[in-house]
């Protein structure tokens, strides 16, 4: 396939994916929706993803600067007149948002927890707008103020909770949650946020003692820092260019991140084609397993065997758990990492007759394991504002660079990863 012809592909395929955020937002508060389920709530994970994606679309056109800059606004605005109380319905407490919100009041749903990983995730989008957003005119001077005041509200160093590494989350009944963030994983950009905050940062110890749980594994003759599901290599990178620029363990193992993320790329590959569990649908050109939704909970025979099936699972790779259930967004968001094998699958995937869907582009999930009644496998329902950002942010990142381009600037992050260790590359030392 030539090159014109995969970024055709990729150009449609990133603004099928945008026109979630212009479909499924509230135009009066910017929030957006968690999915496309009638009454559903707002994620606060997928207004930061729409945060970031709309410098993304002014670039491409799909919005212009004006109305990405007035999107942008609306959403800012409305949180920081949000009340951050420890009532039960209030929007945040001590800069944290809670996970889902309604979407029409804002207020929290759902009995959920103020979120550390989600509320990291809405943070990055502001911190995004404040460095597209640069001119001096009056909008774009506010978004600047907001996403500023915003981040710096957040009380970072309270989720510590008096231990070493970040609580998972609190809630105003029963305080904090019994977790806390520990192995490799999406909190990667939460603590290198938590660490450049200027006013009220974590210690590089936290980071140290998170790092302290990494697990080393080979899987397929590849050794890589692990992580079942696919999406964990992958949403830190959004943001953030890791290409040459390492902390102390990526150090001690000669690799960084981005090397990580491209080795657990082939990992997720080689499971498909491996395929020693017999599922349906798995080849070269169709992987990608990872957290997502799924056709159970279930149990059928199908082709002589016994299987279960989940509903929403942090699904993983090798280890499982895996039903057949695999999500081509995730192959997407994995792009800059492997084109030479994700630009081949998603050709594939485009041609393919479950994953062909709707105007948002390929649906959440598909499972060919999992039979209907008219014989063919299992489509999800739903698109996902989660799901959704990383394709459009990814796809940049690999066609210009620009989202890391943006995010070089950023002088918090900037100082994250140096108070992380990390060192060289754009860095330097």
């Amino acid at each position: 396939m030539n090159a014109a012809t995969n970024d055709e592909m990729l150009h449609a395929l990133q603004r099928a994916a945008f026109s979630y955020f212009t479909h499924e937002t509230n135009p009066a508060n910017g929030l957006i929706a968690d999915r496309t389920e009638p009454g559903g709530p707002a994620s606060i994970a997928a207004t930061g993803l729409g945060l970031s994606s709309y410098p993304v679309a002014a670039e491409r056109g799909f919005l212009t600067r004006a109305e990405a800059a007035e999107r942008t606004l609306v959403t800012l605005r409305f949180f920081a007149a949000s009340e951050q109380s420890q009532a039960a319905d209030a929007t945040g407490w001590r800069g944290f948002y809670y996970h889902f919100l309604d979407i029409n009041s804002g207020r929290r749903v759902w009995r959920c927890e103020l979120s550390t990983i989600d509320t990291a995730l809405l943070i990055a989008g502001m911190l995004t707008a404040a460095q597209y957003f640069g001119a001096d005119n009056a909008a774009e001077v506010e978004i600047r103020e907001l996403a500023t005041m915003l981040y710096e509200r957040v009380e970072w160093a309270w989720m510590l909770n008096g231990g070493a590494t970040i609580s998972m989350g609190w809630k105003p009944r029963s305080g904090f949650l019994n977790w806390r963030w520990q192995g490799y994983n999406e909190a990667l950009i939460l603590y290198l946020l938590a660490l450049g905050s200027p006013s009220h940062p974590i210690e590089p110890g936290s980071y140290d003692a998170w790092t302290s749980t990494y697990r080393w594994k080979k899987v397929y003759g590849h050794e890589f820092l692990y992580a079942g599901p696919l999406f964990i290599h992958q949403l830190s990178h959004l943001w953030i260019d890791f290409r040459g620029i390492r902390d102390a363990f990526m150090r001690d193992k000669q690799s960084d991140y981005f090397e990580n993320s491209r080795r657990a790329t082939y990992v997720q590959q080689q499971y498909a084609v491996r395929n020693s569990r017999g599922l349906r649908g798995y080849g070269e050109h169709t992987w990608g397993v990872t957290a997502s939704d799924g056709p159970g909970p279930a149990e059928r025979k199908v082709d002589g065997v016994k299987r279960r099936f989940f509903d929403y699972r942090a699904r993983g790779v090798p280890y499982g758990p895996d039903d057949g259930t695999l999500a081509p967004w995730a192959v997407a968001a994995s792009l800059p990492f492997a084109p030479e094998i994700v630009l081949p699958t998603l050709q594939a995937l485009t041609r393919h007759p479950l994953h062909l869907t709707s105007h948002y582009g390929f649906r959440a999930t598909v499972n060919e394991t999992f039979i209907s009644r008219d014989g063919k496998g299992w489509v999800s329902p739903s698109h996902l504002g989660l799901n959704q950002g990383p394709i459009v942010i990814m796809i940049e990142n690999y066609l210009s660079g620009l989202p890391w381009r943006w995010m070089r600037g950023c002088r918090p992050l900037v100082l994250g990863l140096r108070r992380a260790g990390f060192t060289g590359g754009w860095l330097g030392g």
